[in-house]
């Protein structure tokens, strides 16, 4: 073994590694009781996230002992495969509940829009490394991270996929302040986002324009498009202080609460372990967000800074939309939990995602 190799194992980072495992634990029993019929506990779908977890851990293991500076050369093949991935997606996908969004391998469904998310921070900061002119990024600066984003965008949206859609222009949106945009530019940028949002109406499904209306007012049609929202603020409101028990959540048991595996697994574990279980779940969720701001305030260099941001970024983001998703604080787009939620791409690609970001943290300590 290289003397860096052990100096790397040395400066490991176990704080960020431990809260990881810690949120996948949560959200191993968390699938077993979404997935609990009264008769066994371990339905397949509970095999299925351990061997998940398990494969998850050696990605992460084997990001981390790549030193991520050699990630910059990989960063546009990567996003080509992807994007390829994606195109690949339309043509021959594997089509459930309306949404085309997996490629079948045979013994695993890939769903490349997992793999967008990082593929698209890849390419943002591989763009966005050098040191931003005086004043900052300006709109003609703007155009590549437009066209970077837009790619990936328009594939994962026609999938259809709004949720993904929707973290994939907040995470370019988060680098590129970031990174350095000019003020006015951000302005104006904002001023015009406001002023096309409503436009954006008419490129929506049917189901997902009733969705919003039902995010005003759930109650105007309560057992169409509010039905997810009302069923899991009652599963939440349920659990009250101290939550209903280990397997005793009735709205997860008795099937009211939909996509409870993956998208509203926030319900089916707050009514089972009530507001001291969601506590500790966002305090897990805040630790590691602060985890990777502070690695990317002590990176060596502005790549890994921008990298360890952007990552963050993927954890923030689906966490505030699929928590504001399921207490009816925002539409519901679908998005899953990170490391909670069932799914081998989403678990596999956000442990790999953590590796890296161990691996920045890592590697300051060896240049």
């Amino acid at each position: 073994m290289a003397a860096g190799d052990r100096r790397a194992i040395l400066h490991f980072d176990w704080t960020l590694f431990t809260l990881v495992l810690a949120l996948a634990g949560i959200g191993l029993v968390s699938v077993i009781s979404a997935s609990y019929g009264g008769h066994k506990i371990i339905d397949p779908l509970v095999i299925h996230q351990f061997v998940w977890i398990a494969v998850g851990t050696g990605a992460l293991l084997l990001a981390v002992l790549v030193d991520y500076r050699a990630l910059q050369s990989y960063a546009y093949p990567f996003y080509v495969m992807v994007v390829g991935l994606l195109i690949a997606v339309m043509v021959a996908g594997h089509a459930t509940g309306g949404s085309r969004r997996w490629i079948n391998l045979g013994f695993f469904h890939l769903e490349p829009s997992e793999l967008a998310k990082l593929a698209v921070v890849l390419v943002m900061v591989r763009y966005l490394r050098e040191e931003p002119p005086k004043g900052g990024w300006g709109f003609r600066h703007l155009i590549v991270p437009l066209i970077l984003l837009g790619v990936p965008a328009a594939l994962v949206l026609k999938q259809p996929d709004l949720g993904t859609g929707l973290v994939l222009v907040l995470i370019t949106i988060t680098l590129v302040f970031v990174a350095g945009l000019n003020w006015r530019t951000m302005a104006i940028l904002g001023i015009a986002g406001m002023l096309a949002a409503p436009l954006s109406w008419h490129y929506l499904k049917p189901y997902q324009r009733q969705r919003l209306v039902s995010f005003i007012n759930p109650q105007a049609d309560p057992l169409g498009s509010g039905y997810h929202i009302i069923q899991s603020e009652i599963a939440i409101g349920a659990g009250g202080p101290t939550g209903k028990g280990f397997l005793k959540g009735t709205q997860a048991r008795l099937n009211f609460l939909p996509e409870q595996s993956t998208d509203f697994i926030f319900a089916v574990f707050a009514e089972e372990f009530g507001l001291a279980g969601a506590l500790l779940l966002l305090g897990l969720y805040a630790s590691v967000i602060a985890r990777g701001a502070w690695i990317a305030r002590h990176s060596r260099d502005r790549f890994g800074a921008l990298l360890a941001v952007g990552l963050t970024a993927i954890v923030f983001w689906q966490v505030a939309i699929n928590i504001g998703m399921a207490t009816g604080m925002l539409p519901v787009v679908g998005i899953t939990l990170p490391l909670v939620s069932y799914g081998g791409s989403s678990l596999i690609a956000m442990m790999a995602a953590m590796g890296i970001l161990i691996s920045i943290n890592t590697r300051r300590y060896l240049f």
